[in-house]
């Protein structure tokens, strides 16, 4: 097998030249291409008068003309003009002209014609961008000159001699202008793309360098990132994340999809269905925060939080979304702990509380046994003890998480009448006004011991956090197949990050923990909780200094 030849060397050079756009080549190489197409011309010409014309290769005129033209090629290739002045080359095309005058008159006997040669170094004038008007005179002055030299020489001045070979220049003139419009046009064209070229290539800089930092950031975070695209595939992930979905990777499958993966639900055994999963939530268009999920199993088994936001496009539609996993295995495990202690020390008060009530009961039962003082003081044990006892029983059922119910036929009404009575004397001397609006009856089937509870509760805060008097209102009311109750107090109020957490075990707001208001913050979950129990809900509005609404609502 042979190799390439310098046939196919010299080929592949001249398909380069050719290939290349003309501004991407050397200055020198720009000069020989805009002096070329005249050359091959001038070669043709030589040509044709050889063959037909012999004797005129033997007119000085003609020879200057082609020597002349031999020498401005050399001219081309050897001169360095991107060492000379910029504008230095445009002296080639001017003595093109002269050459061509040369030309005309020494050959015009053999081939008619020649001076049209000229529109070659015109174009080439015109076509520079350089010295536009300058140009555009040449291309006038220069065939004029060509036409009317000779005349000047043979002293045929007159004026139908002069005006003849007019039209010649006038249509050179023409070209030219042409040219330089044309080239002036694709100059600013030019420009405007190259603008146009910078300010792209600006814009992806200032991209890259914020895609740059976008990807340091999201490395560095300690969460789990993932950004899916609206048909849930990944268009971006994190370190933190890619090592969150190796956890919950089942083995043996290295590329699961995500009803594969191994996610469980709170009691991290059952298998949470795909449509509850964060990433597949996320798909769907939808907004959530803090999911508890577990990933993983066995020993590694780890919890995260998941929340998701949505991502639109232009047009307002979805887009994708991106889902953050937090790592909170340490968190929920020190809360299982701390319900654990509380279960466990809620647990050991109940015996010894059980059995101080049962004695105090025993004692207060004779009436003989102890003189009025003592019966007095033993009688705030049994108050105290059985508020214990009380604090106790809360505990544990927040901790099971579980009340139980009874429901049966009840007038609320009459409850909420219940609870207003029995917090009269604390609200008188509070110095509150309590007031009800209440239908005569309202008939539900609820637990009705829970439910006054319930009512005890919330209107027992509204007297207690309203310290400066004011006005507590009660009302019930049916609507839609469900029974509402209202407290509204004008008392110390909450703000938002107050209200967020005012269900939350053992929470007490910040103003209640620096006065002398009594209590452990259990109040309003156990009342919550209740309120769940009957399939209902319970809400709040407020607004600090100037009161809280509680409002529960549950089916009739």
């Amino acid at each position: 097998m042979t190799g390439p030849s310098f046939w196919d060397f010299g080929e592949k050079k001249k398909l380069l030249i050719f290939q290349r756009s003309f501004h991407e080549h050397t200055l020198r190489m720009r000069v020989v291409l805009s002096q070329l197409p005249l050359s091959v011309c001038v070669c043709l010409s030589a040509v044709l008068v050889w063959l037909f014309f012999p004797a005129t290769l033997g007119n000085p005129l003609f020879l200057v003309f082609l020597l002349s033209q031999a020498f401005l090629l050399a001219l081309c290739i050897i001169v360095p003009w991107h060492r000379l002045p910029f504008a230095s080359f445009l002296v080639i095309p001017i003595l093109d002209m002269v050459s061509i005058a040369f030309g005309r008159e020494g050959g015009q006997e053999a081939l008619t014609g020649l001076s049209v040669l000229v529109v070659l170094p015109v174009i080439w004038l015109c076509a520079s961008g350089l010295y536009p008007k300058l140009a555009i005179v040449l291309s006038f002055i220069g065939p004029l000159a060509i036409v009317w030299f000779p005349l000047f020489v043979r002293g045929d001045l007159s004026e139908q001699a002069l005006t003849k070979p007019l039209l010649f220049p006038i249509l050179i003139l023409g070209i030219g202008v042409s040219v330089s419009v044309l080239t002036l046009s694709m100059v600013r064209q030019q420009r405007a793309m190259e603008q146009k070229d910078e300010a792209l290539k600006e814009a992806l800089d200032v991209s890259t360098k914020q895609e740059r930092l976008l990807n340091t950031v999201m490395e560095a975070l300690p969460l789990g990132v993932v950004a899916v695209d609206g048909d849930g595939h990944d268009i971006l992930m994190n370190r933190r994340q890619r090592q969150t979905h190796a956890l919950a990777t089942p083995p043996g499958n290295d590329d699961p999809n995500e009803s594969q993966l191994l996610v469980f639900d709170t009691d991290r055994t059952t298998p949470m269905p795909a449509d509850r999963r964060p990433v597949r939530r996320a798909v769907l268009g939808e907004r959530f925060t803090d999911q508890l999920v577990w990933l993983g199993d066995g020993k590694d088994q780890r919890a995260f939080t998941a929340s998701a936001r949505p991502m639109v496009d232009d047009a307002g539609k979805f887009a994708g979304s991106v889902v953050v996993f937090s790592d909170v295995t340490e968190l929920v495990n020190a809360l299982a702990a701390k319900d654990d202690f509380v279960a466990n020390v809620s647990h050991e008060f109940r015996t010894p509380l059980t059995s101080i009530l049962g004695y105090v009961e025993l004692i207060l039962d004779d009436p003989d046994a102890l003189d009025a003082r003592s019966h007095r003081q033993l009688d705030i044990v049994r108050r105290n003890a059985e508020r214990l006892l009380t604090l106790v029983s809360d505990l544990l059922a927040v901790r099971s998480g579980q009340i139980a119910i009874q429901p049966h036929a009840v007038d609320v009404a009459e409850l909420v009448r219940g609870s207003v009575s029995s917090a009269e004397p604390r609200a008188a001397k509070a110095g509150i006004r309590l007031s009800m609006d209440l239908p005569d009856a309202l008939e539900a089937h609820v637990d009705s011991s829970r439910i006054s509870q319930v009512l005890d509760n919330l209107v027992s805060n509204a007297i207690k956090y309203s310290p400066d008097g004011g006005d507590v209102e009660v009302a019930a009311w049916e609507d839609q197949d469900f029974v509402f109750c209202r407290v509204t107090d004008t008392g110390m109020g909450m703000n938002e990050e107050e209200q967020a957490e005012a269900f939350n075990k053992f929470f007490r707001a910040g103003g209640v923990r620096n006065s002398a208001i009594p209590g452990v913050g259990l109040g309003l979950p156990i009342s919550k909780a209740i309120v769940e129990a009957h399939g209902g809900t319970i809400t709040l509005e407020s607004e600090p200094g100037r009161g809280t609404t509680f409002t529960v609502k549950v089916p009739a």
